[in-house]
């Protein structure tokens, strides 16, 4: 099997790819292991960005009506968690890329456990204010 290369490009010539602490260590690794971390990486964004348009949907509806400040309060957190969970992606993503470069164990999932327990979280806070307003008639 012959490589595609370029033939102004050496085989020694140096990796000027960024960032430097992932693209600097190891050897290269399997194109579809290295092309699978970017996606999961890409799919994280992708819920934090929903996360983000979730919590500016739910201000915005707030700002039509007499909404309970709850609802403001979960649009924050939505908000910024979905920035905190596209941070995060970045975080695994390099965790991971560079593991697969040095040939080491894949780090465990950092985001999921947490991600989880949020979820969790809002769901058994938002049954519980559901049903203080069935019961109060608010």
């Amino acid at each position: 099997m012959t490589e595609d290369r370029d033939e102004t490009t050496p085989d020694d010539a140096p990796d000027d790819r960024r960032p430097r602490s992932v693209y600097g260590v190891g050897s290269e690794p399997d194109v579809q292991a290295s092309l699978a971390n970017e996606r999961t990486a890409l799919s994280w964004i992708r819920t934090g960005l929903a996360l983000v348009a979730g919590g500016v949907a739910l201000a915005t509806l707030a700002s039509f009506g007499e909404l309970p400040l709850v609802i403001i309060a979960i649009a924050g957190l939505a908000s910024l968690g979905g920035g905190l969970l596209a941070f995060w992606a970045l975080v695994g993503w390099r965790r991971t890329e560079r593991a697969l470069r040095l040939q080491e164990p894949l780090p465990p999932p950092s985001a999921l456990p947490w991600l989880v327990g949020a979820v969790v979280a809002v769901a058994i806070f938002l049954a519980g204010f559901a049903a203080y307003q069935a019961l109060t008639g608010v």
